[in-house]
């Protein structure tokens, strides 16, 4: 039986994702009333992290340990990997002793090579490429509030990075209409933005994109890894900051998310994401409950 690995939202079909979501709503209420679900005791999640974190340590640790299960952090300094080991010697290590492995890196092939050779689940946690934990949380967080995404339209305005490419996964798997608004180069990319074209279209101008949205996302101008280009970055996004007058924009009930960390002043304002339509920190929270339906799904 080959295994089921967590690479992307398109490595699943959009019902299982739909059940994992409801799943997650099941096993945030249990934790809310004092219940928690042993099902993965005995059970071990590796944590390969080669970005540091705070949102994805915390949710998959404490997860795992919610479940009855418990969580390795593996840190590049505190493994062979600091003298080169391969991702694949470390994945046919790691899946010999573990039960799943999450990985948190930068090349997205990285995490495919530790998928490719690992006999258990292996987990994307993050990557240049991709960031599907995020949307589950993101999703989740949407359902809670509205209901279903299906026929929503939402618009992501920044970067056109791990998340935006995220979110043109989720618009092909939960039919919703996305409008993405970037600077011209920086855009997803030509495969992303081609993708599912009924379902997804890019606008240099933000305005355009968060017209009559109900859902606003952005994200940070420079990733981690791009430090020494965060100066002209600056520069260049400063027309995609969201602030109120973007806001006014998209229809008066419109929510308001962001991954995580936050730069007030630079793609959002404090107005904004301090205010009454933003929903970061359920958004935030969320990783924990849509982590543990998807630790529970591939585990059991």
């Amino acid at each position: 039986m080959s295994v089921q690995h967590f690479l992307s939202l398109m490595d699943l079909s959009p019902a299982t994702l739909d059940s994992i979501l409801e799943r997650a709503v099941e096993l945030k209420e249990m934790r809310q009333s004092g219940t928690d679900w042993g099902l993965l005791a005995g059970k071990t999640l590796a944590m390969v992290f080669d970005k540091s974190s705070t949102r994805t340590r915390v949710s998959f640790e404490a997860g795992m340990a919610q479940l009855g299960g418990s969580a390795l952090f593996l840190s590049p300094d505190a493994t062979q990997q600091a003298r080169g080991e391969p991702a694949e010697d470390a994945a046919r290590v790691l899946s010999s002793m573990v039960d799943a492995i999450m990985v948190r890196t930068y090349a997205h092939e990285t995490l495919e090579s530790y998928a490719q050779a690992s006999s258990v689940p292996v987990i994307n946690g993050l990557t240049d490429r991709l960031h599907p934990c995020q949307l589950l949380a993101d999703l989740l967080t949407w359902r809670e509030l509205r209901g279903g995404i299906q026929g929503t339209q939402v618009a992501f305005v920044g970067d056109g990075n791990n998340m935006c490419r995220s979110y043109v996964n989720a618009a092909r798997q939960f039919d919703f209409s996305l409008r993405i608004a970037t600077p011209a180069d920086y855009t997803p990319g030509e495969e992303w933005l081609n993708c599912a074209p009924d379902q997804v279209q890019w606008h240099e101008d933000p305005g355009v994109a968060v017209a009559d949205a109900q859902l606003v996302v952005t994200d940070v101008w420079a990733s981690m890894g791009q430090e020494d280009e965060h100066s002209d970055r600056c520069q260049v996004f400063e027309p995609y900051q969201v602030n109120a007058e973007l806001m006014a924009r998209a229809t008066p009930d419109a929510l308001f998310m962001h991954c995580l960390p936050a730069h007030r002043g630079e793609e959002v304002t404090a107005e904004v994401i301090d205010g009454p339509q933003s929903v970061v920190w359920q958004e935030a929270e969320n990783r924990l409950h849509a982590q543990k339906a998807l630790l529970e799904f591939l585990l059991t």
